[in-house]
């Protein structure tokens, strides 16, 4: 399964969500993220640790970072003394699916971010791994989450065709009344209420975006716990806090990640108050159409900026264009 979709949509939370059916359903989880050094951690760290786990008498078993055991596992007894570490990736996941399916279950491994170019080669290892244990019929699921242009350039490489057969998710904002309904309900069901302009001002202001609802919900409440009511004063304050705080959280580090060239080029779209004309952008910026179509790219994998009609392009999160205008001297 393939999570896509911008960056506060939601994907991790759907990982999240995964792992804990998996783990009802009496599923051992091993959680990892894409940075350098995947395959390494898993057959050094998460596997071995898996095995030990596993080969423990229940009342010794913990949880450790990125592996759970769930609930149904805890009266099981696992016999891995003879081969605690079996060698590379694909013999150890062996060993353990072989006692798991002994007990009718077995392993979920998550990926998050696996777009990262940082651990390309890593991810079609791990890929080509599970591929062959789903040919075995072995009890293995795999989940993995990331940006949507990024994960589309990861399966058109020929090393991860594996992927293009996953089941895609593509994660989209929630519409106007489901957001007011995501900021209303949590506020009602503990004891306040807020005003129906305020809430339709607040959900606006959220673009659907979850991550924002959040923000958003979280600061409207801040602003007057004493208060029964929340106003929409309440919800602009909040608004303008939620939106320096996503600007901290996630439009910083994205641009981070950026070349300077890259910077450059969302400079040059922040002078727009809605989407910018590729013909605008390489006016700016003295450049010619390759240099731009270029550099639109690698901004489009990097899921900074989005498509926005024939020729145009625009920024994907909500306030990004506000924050590089605030922040430019420093970007």
């Amino acid at each position: 399964m393939l999570f896509t979709g911008n960056r506060g949509i939601g994907k991790t939370v759907m990982l999240n969500e995964t792992e804990a059916l998996a783990r009802e359903r009496g599923w051992l989880v091993l959680s990892e993220t894409a940075t350098k050094g995947l395959v390494d951690r898993l057959v050094t760290e998460a596997l071995p640790e898996a095995a030990a786990l596993l080969s423990r008498h229940p009342r010794d078993r913990r949880r450790v970072s990125g592996i759970s055991l769930p609930a149904g596992l805890g009266g099981l007894s696992f016999d891995m003394s003879d081969t605690p570490t079996p060698g590379g990736l694909r013999a150890q996941l062996n060993a353990i699916t072989d006692r798991l399916a002994e007990q009718g279950t077995g392993i979920l491994i998550t990926v998050d971010e696996v777009h990262s170019r940082g651990a390309r080669d890593d991810v079609a290892h791990l890929c080509a791994v599970i591929q062959h244990s789903f040919r075995e019929e072995r009890p293995v699921a795999f989940a993995a989450a990331g940006l949507p242009s990024a994960v589309q350039d990861l399966i058109s490489d020929d090393v991860s065709t594996f992927l293009r057969r996953a089941r895609r998710h593509v994660l989209q904002p929630l519409t106007p009344v489901a957001s007011e309904e995501a900021l209303r309900r949590p506020i009602e069901d503990s004891g306040r209420q807020i005003e129906s302009a305020a809430v339709a001002a607040a959900a606006a202001a959220t673009y659907g975006y979850p991550f924002l609802l959040q923000l958003v919900g979280d600061h409207a409440w801040c602003q007057a716990p004493d208060a029964a009511t929340i106003t929409e004063e309440h919800v602009t304050h909040a608004v303008d806090a939620a939106a320096r705080e996503v600007g901290t959280l996630v439009h910083e580090p994205a641009l981070n990640d950026l070349s300077a060239t890259d910077r450059e080029f969302v400079r040059a779209m922040s002078q727009d108050e809605e989407a910018s004309a590729i013909a605008d952008i390489q006016a700016r910026l003295g450049r010619d159409s390759g240099y731009v179509s270029r550099y639109r790219n690698r901004l489009l994998v990097a899921g900074i900026i989005e498509p926005a009609g024939r020729g145009h392009v625009d920024f994907t999160i909500p306030y990004l264009r506000e924050f590089v205008r605030d922040n430019a001297d420093r970007l």
